[in-house]
């Protein structure tokens, strides 16, 4: 399939900048993919599609505040430093995104807050890509509280303001645990404890994957043949307890449901060769477009998303290219709210 078919016109007034004060008051699309059929609900609503013994995949991974500000040593010139990836605790090495690219180079020294942190260039990896190496004496513990001192909430460029400090109660979902996420994996922010509880007294079971989302997740595919595009690399870990959890379900013909394209990622990446669930880890670049066939999952919860995008082409790959593109004029026309803080789309 080609790139050029993911295109639409989305007006920019329709791209969220904040969340709903009440996040289980987002709109949510329901799509059935047997009948075609297209309903206009409440994300608090959700708990109606589902039964006892059914099972909800959430990706419990932690957005980190990964956007520091601050100088270049001797000029004193203001620069912006994203953390991408740790790579090496003890030495403290990351991979990192830099801007204005051209001025930082090998060698300088970055001094962020009042000097409490300093880092130094130590390799070009691309045209803004950077390894800096933290000059932190401390233990691994105090240099996550100064990352979290000086860090902002790493917003997407695309919601084009700036960040607040509500913002890491926003961009969380509330059953985030494990940090190492730049990006909230958007569709999970919609859940609340009382929508849990219902959940919960329903029956229907929650089991986590963990991906940690990287920068790539926003990355503009550049490429009309989409067999050519490749995917940044994202660690992910899918437990052994979720595996034995999700195969039952499956056994029992009851409903998988992946909330989020991240969550889908993972799972899609732990399937063995009869098609079940596995324990896995490492790193996953599984880019899912469409044609494809889906092991695991039988429902997704989606956000709507941007046009072109690698998300919007696994919804497309999962619901059917008529049918999401459809919804998606729709959804435009109806006025919901995209991207991030945006509404959401049940496909069942």
């Amino acid at each position: 399939m080609k790139l050029s078919r993911f295109k639409f016109d989305l007006p920019s007034g329709l791209i969220a900048k904040y969340p709903l004060e009440n996040r289980d008051e987002s709109r949510l699309m329901v799509i059935h993919r047997d009948t075609g059929k297209i309903e206009h609900r409440m994300f608090k609503d959700f708990v109606e599609y589902f039964d006892e013994g059914d099972v909800m995949v959430v990706n419990d991974t932690k957005v980190f505040p990964a956007r520091l500000y601050g100088n270049k040593e001797k000029t004193g010139a203001q620069i912006e430093v994203f953390l991408l990836r740790e790579l090496n605790r003890e030495m403290r090495l990351w991979d990192v995104l830099v801007d204005p690219a051209r001025k930082i180079r090998v060698g300088n020294k970055l001094y962020f807050g009042e000097g409490e942190l300093v880092a130094e260039v130590i390799d070009n990896t691309t045209s803004r890509g950077r390894t800096i190496r933290f000059l932190f004496e401390g233990t691994n513990e105090e240099f996550t509280q100064i990352i979290d001192q000086l860090g902002e909430t790493p917003l997407p460029k695309t919601i084009d303001r700036k960040a607040e400090p509500e913002d890491r109660e926003r961009f969380q979902t509330i059953y985030a645990t494990k940090t190492g996420a730049v990006a909230a994996p958007t569709a999970g922010l919609h859940f609340t404890p009382h929508l849990l509880k219902k959940l919960e007294i329903i029956g229907v079971e929650t089991a986590t994957v963990t991906l940690h989302i990287g920068l790539g997740t926003f990355r503009p595919v550049d490429v009309e043949d989409l067999t050519k595009h490749k995917m940044d690399s994202e660690n992910f870990f899918v437990s052994e307890e979720t595996a034995d959890v999700v195969n039952n379900a499956l056994a029992n013909k009851k409903r998988v449901i992946a909330i989020g394209t991240t969550s889908m990622r993972a799972l899609e990446t732990a399937v063995s060769a009869n098609d079940k669930l596995k324990e896995k880890s490492g790193w996953t670049d599984k880019f899912i477009f469409p044609p494809y066939d889906f092991k695991i999952c039988n429902a997704m919860i989606t956000n709507f998303h941007l046009p072109e995008s690698t998300l919007l082409m696994m919804a497309v790959a999962f619901g059917g290219y008529d049918l999401i593109m459809e919804a998606y004029k729709i959804a435009i026309k109806e006025k919901y709210r995209f991207f991030a803080f945006g509404d959401a789309m049940l496909i069942i």
